[in-house]
């Protein structure tokens, strides 16, 4: 399969009919040679549905199976829980509930090899220096399926810099292993010196395992979308499909261009919403603090409106593990995972990693906004707690604008949906 990309030439992003055209033009040369028998679809989960993947996924689903190959489908799920079938028509629209196989990232994989220490240390610049295993969904390798599909959404994140790719695999597909020790690496490196950027240690690190355990052994079809979602409407502003790393590479380059605002100061209070459909748990709603803490002034207060934050971890091992630990900070944390009794927060890393990247480690205030969970449990793992309704009441998400608001004579800045982009002063970035 040659190398495709679709770029939108405007603003308005490309129409349905312009994206089933390419995904038809990079599966056509396979098609006609009847190359496809058993397809394997590796889409995003809810938590990224504006990323077009869900039509993408119902495009391809309905386009093979019409020529008679059998298709399944596996979202990434990683950590997170499993789509909901309500989750699942909204996004996937008629693909029948059945066909989703749902992934354990503790006991569905297998080992392809490790990441050597040496090179593990050489990328980290001495900061990790143990061997990274790589491990994925035993599906994903098996010979069964003549091709994989990986659709999902470039887009700025906290442990790997741009999200998808690679990430897709190793980490939403990925093992305990893998998804431990690579978050565990970005916290350590610094996630403000990752979030926005192409080759970081985390990326760097996946493109390793790529190149060592997937490139010629494995086909995989990456389709990777940059999006927007003004008003809540998805707007896909490119698409890039390929097999090797120049997808990546190119749909970054837009991404950086269409999901990074820079604010000229440092805000003093910015409110985010988290639409209760999209965020139920802390692990997904703290999107809210990693995505804005590099625009957050010294001394500031992020007001998180939360009406669908029901815990704190996607299972009880992990929640159990947030309520235990706290957001307390990057050195609290870290002094926490050398004690001697903290045996449960080394053997879940990703958590340690989360705990340090849901904390502001001090330089300005999280205030969560909830319905769920009481206050005295807000405040027992950090943060500062605050009724939704009263909030909600004073800082009206469905009257409020994206970006910059009066509200009773103080300005505030809103962001509508965190997972979207990433906030920068850019008086700070430079």
């Amino acid at each position: 399969m040659t190398e495709t990309f679709k770029i939108a030439a405007t603003d308005a992003g490309l129409t349905d009919d312009e994206i089933r055209a390419a995904l038809t033009q990079a599966l056509q040369p396979a098609l006609d040679a009847g190359e496809l028998r058993n397809v394997l679809i590796l889409p995003p989960d809810f938590t990224r549905f504006h990323s077009n993947a869900g039509f993408i996924t119902n495009f391809y689903y309905r386009f093979l199976s019409e020529r008679g190959v059998n298709v399944d489908i596996l979202p990434a799920l990683g950590t997170h829980v499993p789509v909901s079938e309500t989750q699942w028509k909204t996004m996937f629209g008629d693909i029948p509930f059945e066909k989703m196989i749902v992934h354990n990232w503790r006991t569905d994989v297998v080992k392809l090899g490790d990441i050597p220490a040496e090179a593990v240390e050489e990328i980290s610049g001495g900061l990790w220096k143990e061997s990274l295993p790589v491990e994925v969904n035993k599906l994903v390798m098996d010979p069964k399926y003549d091709l994989v599909i990986s659709p999902g959404q470039v887009v700025p994140h906290e442990v790997i810099g741009m999200a998808n790719h690679a990430k897709n695999l190793f980490v939403g597909t990925g093992g305990s292993g893998m998804i431990n020790a690579s978050h565990m690496i970005g916290a350590v490196c610094g996630m403000e010196q990752a979030m926005g950027r192409d080759h970081t240690p985390v990326r760097r690190l996946f493109d390793y395992a790529m190149e060592h355990f997937i490139y010629g052994k494995r086909p995989i079809l990456f389709c990777l979308t940059v999006t927007t979602a003004p008003g809540g409407k998805i707007r896909t502003h490119g698409l890039f499909i390929g097999e090797g790393r120049n997808c990546l590479t190119e749909a970054v380059k837009l991404a950086q261009q269409k999901n990074v605002d820079y604010v000229e100061h440092g805000l003093k209070k910015c409110v985010v919403y988290l639409d209760p459909s999209e965020f139920t748990s802390t692990w997904l709603g703290n999107k809210a603090v990693y995505r804005t803490r590099m625009a957050m002034a010294d001394g500031g207060e992020l007001i998180i409106l939360a009406p669908g934050v029901e815990r704190f971890g996607e299972d009880a091992t992990v929640d159990k593990l947030i309520r235990k630990y706290g957001y307390r900070g990057r050195l609290h944390t870290l002094e926490a995972f050398q004690r001697p009794d903290a045996d449960d927060l080394r053997a879940n890393m990703g958590a340690a990693a989360h705990l340090i990247h849901g904390s502001s480690d001090g330089r300005f205030s999280i205030t969560y906004c909830v319905k769920n969970i009481t206050k005295e449990e807000v405040e027992g793992v950090g943060f500062k707690a605050a009724d939704y309704d009263e909030m909600a009441a004073k800082y009206d998400p469905s009257k409020l604008s994206y970006g910059y608001n009066t509200v009773d004579g103080e300005e505030i800045y809103f962001i509508p949906n965190p997972a979207l982009g990433l906030w920068i002063n850019r008086e700070r970035f430079n």
